[in-house]
């Protein structure tokens, strides 16, 4: 799932080298935290959110078949 998140955001930011996913896995959830570069942040989250809402939207639908739900954090 990192790599799925790393491949989406790669094609939208100027600075790639800077994008960091961590997992923190809990009982009930998996939290991905997605850190990218300042001057890339505007393109991540995109207009009203649009983007970073498709981008939650393509990680969700490709979870596993675990009976965990999976959040994504911008930061």
């Amino acid at each position: 799932m990192k790599a799925l998140i790393e491949t989406i955001v790669t094609s939208l930011v100027d600075y790639p080298e800077d994008i960091s996913v961590t997992e923190r896995e809990e009982e009930t959830k998996i939290v991905y935290h997605l850190k990218v570069h300042e001057d890339d942040v505007g393109k991540v989250i995109g207009k009203n959110g649009r983007i970073a809402k498709a981008i939650r939207t393509v990680v969700y639908a490709a979870k596993t078949d675990e009976n965990k739900r999976i959040y994504l954090d911008i930061m």
